[in-house]
C-alpha cells in the first residue's frame, strides 16, 4: 500500500497519478488524510499520558522510600483512573489504525509517470514487435483441435474430474509441459535466479501483503474450513518469503525463481477467448521475483523484460511487448510490460507474460525493509515480478504455429527436454 507519509505530503501528485486509472480518488485520499490526522493527535495525547503515568509511578516509589504513605495512596488513585484512561485512548489509537489500514488497502499503486492512459487493453502502447508471423493455410487448426488430433489434452475428461478449465494432459503433451517446466527453471537458475519450492495454499497475510487481498478475494480459491488460499501465481508465496524481513542492501538484488501450479476462479469469463488454454482455472507457471533497491528497480525490470524475451526468442515464437495504460494496469502495479506471444491459427495475441515493478508498494504491506550501507534508519525495498513463463498459452501457440504435414514441430530449444521432435 502506498505510505501514509508519503500521500499525505504529496496529496496532489496521488490524485493525478491514480487519475491515470480513471478514477478520481480525491475523496478517499482526503478521508486517509483526515483519519491519519486524528490517529497522530491521539498517539500524541496516549504518549503524554503514559509519560505522565511512568512520571507518577517514579514519584510513588519515591514517596514509600521517604516513609510519605498518604502521598503515595494519593498518587496510586491518579494512577489508577489514568491507566482507566489510558485503556480508552490506546483502544481508540487502534481503532483508528485499523480503520486506516483499510482506507489504504483500497488504494491501488500510483501508476508510473510512463504509464499511458487509456481505459482498456486496446488502450495499451505496443513497445516492439519480434519475430516474423507465421503463414499457414486456410486448413490450419486451433490448438483444441490438434489437441483432439494427437491425443495430447484431453478437455472433457478434466470436465468429468473437475469442471471447466481444467484440462488433463496426456502422453507427449503431459511431456511437453514438463519439459517448458523444466527448460524454464534451468534458464532462470543459469541467468542467477535462486530456485525455491513454495507452498501451494497461503494464508490470510500472505494474500494481504502481495496484494490479492482484498482486491482479488472473489478471484482466489478459498479453503474455508482451514481460512488458506489457493495461490493464483507464485508470486504470492515467493514474495511473502520476506513479509517482516530486514535486509542487508549488499545483498541487492535478490533474485528468485519458482515453479507451481496456479489456481484462478475467473469468475465471469466464458465465450469464445476461454475455449481451449486460452484461459483455465489450473495452470502451471514458473515465475521471477527480485527485491531491489528503489534507485535502480526500474533498471531491474528491464532487465527482467529482456531476460523473457530470450525465452520467447528461444521457443521460435513471434512475439510483441505491450506498457500497459493505467485503465489495464494490477491493482498493486506501478509498471506493467506485458508480453503477448502470436497464435497463427486464431489470428490473435495471446498475454503469456506480465512484468511489473510494484515500487514500494507491496513492501509497505509486507514490512519488508533493507538496512543501508552507510547506516541509519532501514527503508523500504522494491519488488518486481514477472512470467516467465506462463505455460498455457506458449503452448496452445507452439501446437498452432508449428504444425505441419509431417506433425506439430518442436521448437529446438526443448527437444533435449522432450526427449522428441514432433507430436504425431
Amino acid at each position: 500500500m502506498l505510505q501514509i507519509s508519503y500521500i499525505r505530503k504529496n496529496r496532489d501528485e496521488i490524485i493525478n497519478r491514480l487519475s491515470k486509472r480513471n478514477i478520481d480518488s480525491t475523496t478517499l485520499i482526503d478521508k486517509i488524510i483526515a483519519l491519519d490526522a486524528t490517529r497522530r493527535k491521539t498517539q500524541t495525547e496516549l504518549d503524554q499520558h503514559l509519560a505522565e503515568a511512568n512520571s507518577i509511578s517514579k514519584e510513588i516509589a519515591n514517596c514509600f522510600k521517604t516513609g510519605n504513605r498518604e502521598k503515595a495512596e494519593e498518587l496510586k488513585a491518579k494512577s489508577t483512573a489514568m491507566k482507566d484512561g489510558n485503556k480508552v485512548l490506546n483502544d481508540k489509537f487502534h481503532q483508528l489504525e485499523q480503520e486506516l489500514n483499510h482506507l489504504l488497502y483500497e488504494l491501488p499503486n500510483a501508476p508510473h509517470k510512463s504509464v499511458p492512459l487509456g481505459k482498456h487493453a486496446e488502450d495499451n502502447e505496443i513497445v516492439s514487435s519480434h519475430g516474423e508471423l507465421p503463414n499457414l493455410d486456410e486448413q490450419a487448426l486451433p490448438h483444441w483441435e490438434i489437441a483432439a488430433k494427437y491425443d495430447i489434452i484431453d478437455f472433457e475428461l478434466g470436465v468429468k474430474i473437475a469442471g471447466a478449465g481444467f484440462p488433463v494432459y496426456k502422453g507427449k503433451g503431459a511431456r511437453l509441459q514438463r519439459a517448458l517446466i523444466n527448460f524454464f527453471l534451468d534458464e532462470a537458475t543459469s541467468s542467477g535466479y535462486h530456485e525455491v519450492q513454495p507452498p501451494h495454499l497461503v494464508n490470510e497475510a500472505s494474500g494481504y501483503g502481495t496484494g490479492q487481498l482484498p482486491d482479488k478475494e472473489g478471484q482466489m480459491y478459498h479453503v474455508t474450513a482451514d481460512h488458506l488460499y489457493l495461490i493464483p501465481t507464485a508470486e504470492v508465496p515467493i514474495t511473502n518469503l520476506y513479509r517482516d524481513v530486514v535486509i542487508n542492501e549488499k545483498d541487492f538484488p535478490i533474485k528468485n525463481t519458482g515453479y507451481t501450479p496456479c489456481f484462478r476462479r475467473e469468475a465471469g469469463s466464458y465465450g469464445k477467448d476461454v475455449r481451449g488454454l486460452n484461459r483455465l482455472h489450473q495452470f502451471d507457471k514458473v515465475e521471477i521475483v527480485q527485491i531491489a533497491h528503489p534507485d535502480t528497480s526500474y533498471e531491474v525490470l528491464d532487465t527482467m523484460v529482456d531476460y523473457v524475451k530470450t525465452l520467447l526468442s528461444k521457443l521460435e515464437l513471434p512475439f510483441r511487448v505491450a506498457r500497459l495504460c493505467g485503465g489495464d494496469l494490477g491493482f498493486t502495479a506501478a509498471l506493467t510490460y506485458d508480453m503477448e506471444v502470436f497464435s497463427a491459427a486464431q489470428k490473435k495475441w495471446l498475454e503469456v507474460s506480465s512484468i511489473s515493478n510494484f515500487e514500494s508498494y507491496q513492501a509497505n504491506r509486507l514490512k519488508l525493509r533493507y538496512r543501508p550501507n552507510k547506516g541509519g534508519k532501514t527503508e523500504l525495498a522494491h519488488t518486481l515480478n514477472g512470467s516467465a513463463l506462463a505455460l498455457p498459452r506458449i503452448l496452445a501457440a507452439i501446437l498452432e504455429n508449428n504444425q505441419t504435414e509431417k506433425g506439430v514441430k518442436i521448437p529446438e530449444a526443448l527437444v533435449k527436454y522432450t526427449g522428441f521432435e514432433f507430436i504425431d
